[in-house]
């Protein structure tokens, strides 16, 4: 029997080597697209970072410039920081290349890799765009100097000191916001952190210490500003200590002078009308722009300016015991507040009427007893019958028409126009 030949299936079977060879073309150039683009032999890379420093718990981008057998010489501007190549300035990080030379950017989509010694960056690999990749360096809370190494191919660059969190502190500046008084009292202590170029750091932790009083916190961390804010509550003179990484910094709190030292009543106690002198004794270094006494019973005086010492009168109307203050202020505002107490008791004051009793329409003599050390402006009498008058001295006359039993008082007038003492006595008049 004669075979029979089928011509379908010997086309098949002459088209399989051709189908084989195209699925493995397909698969080769598959795999070929998963191999990243690397840059070429003679590429430099060079790293550029957009701040000299990177916070704490901050972060800042990095810009990498791939060049094909050159060098990029400056860095590009990014509108988010300050430009910093090599030779930027005190505290600037270095930047390291694998080779010098100039030529053009590598082919788009040629892969970057990166590591860092300190934080971490973000992302870790990226690919060019017209010879540049920008990724971002991210603290991690640790402070220390990072570098950082970008790698594609045989070419590497990294950027060397890039100072984070506090060991970018170049130095720090203590200050306060006031003077404190002769007493203490509170004030603000502010600590400036910047880095070698005076720029200032924020998200630095700073710490503080003091040899005296207390503090509202023993750290704080800079703002924006750079500065760290505590308060310090002190009675003595106080040393402020500030430290941020490796640099320190002290700031003396000195209490002002006191401006009064004593006041001094004389006498201490005495009666009223009678002046009370005071002195007011400063120290001969202290400027006093202004003072003012206060006697206590709602009258005051102002003392002017004065060194060493000054003084003031005051007479009381009426008895009591009286606190009474000096305020005094130098030129730098200081204020301050020395006290001193009186006492003043009632004049011993009698009235005495000769004769008594007495014949109508003839003259009675009245004396008031124990005015004697008084500030006196008059005395006022009134008889008991209507009549009324004043007298400068302590004694005068007067006749009754009428008999009877007559009820006179005396009032002891003060210089203020108070009265500050009274007695009574009574008048027998009888008789023809």
């Amino acid at each position: 029997m004669v075979p029979h030949y089928r011509p379908q299936a010997f086309a098949r079977i002459a088209t399989l080597p051709a189908v084989l060879t195209i699925t493995a073309l397909i698969s080769l150039v598959s795999a070929c697209d998963k191999v990243p683009l690397l840059a070429p032999s003679g590429t430099v890379i060079t790293l550029f970072p957009t701040a000299t420093s990177v916070p704490i718990n901050g972060e800042i981008e990095i810009i990498a410039t791939v060049i094909e057998n050159g060098v990029t010489t400056a860095p590009p501007s990014t509108g988010t920081g300050p430009g910093t190549g090599p030779g930027a300035g005190a505290g600037t990080p270095t930047t390291t290349t694998t080779q010098p030379g100039a030529g053009t950017p590598v082919q788009n989509g040629t892969l970057v890799s990166f590591t860092t010694t300190i934080g971490r960056i973000e992302p870790t690999e990226a690919r060019t765009h017209n010879g540049q990749v920008r990724v971002k360096f991210i603290s991690n809370g640790q402070s220390g100097l990072a570098t950082v190494t970008a790698f594609s191919g045989g070419a590497s660059g990294r950027i060397e000191n890039l100072s984070v969190g506090t060991a970018a502190a170049g130095r720090i500046v203590v200050t306060s916001s006031q003077g404190l008084g002769p007493a203490g009292g509170t004030t603000e202590v502010r600590a400036r952190v910047e880095d070698a170029s005076g720029t200032p750091l924020r998200g630095i932790p700073v710490t503080f210490r003091t040899n005296a009083g207390t503090l509202s916190s023993t750290t704080a961390t800079t703002d924006e500003t750079g500065v760290a804010v505590v308060t310090l509550t002190t009675n003595r003179n106080a040393t402020v200590t500030a430290s941020a990484g490796s640099q320190t910094s002290d700031l003396n709190i000195a209490l002002s002078a006191r401006l009064i030292n004593t006041v001094t009543p004389s006498p201490p106690s005495t009666t009223v009308g009678t002046p009370v002198a005071f002195s007011i004794v400063s120290p001969t270094e202290a400027n006093i722009t202004d003072a003012t006494i206060n006697f206590g019973d709602g009258q005051s005086q102002s003392l002017g300016s004065f060194n060493g010492t000054t003084t003031a009168s005051h007479v009381y109307n009426a008895p009591g015991s009286y606190t009474v203050s000096v305020t005094a202020r130098d030129a730098l505002n200081t204020t301050q507040t020395q006290t001193t107490s009186v006492t003043i008791g009632s004049l011993a004051l009698t009235l005495n009427a000769q004769p008594n009793p007495a014949a109508p329409n003839s003259p009675v003599t009245f004396v008031a007893v124990g005015t004697s050390g008084a500030q006196v402006r008059a005395y006022r009498w009134t008889f008991g019958d209507g009549s009324v008058v004043e007298t400068s001295g302590p004694q005068t006359s007067h006749s009754y028409s009428q008999r009877g039993n007559y009820n006179v008082q005396v009032e002891v007038i003060g210089l203020s126009g108070a009265v500050v003492a009274s007695q009574n006595t009574t008048v027998t008049i009888s008789g023809l």
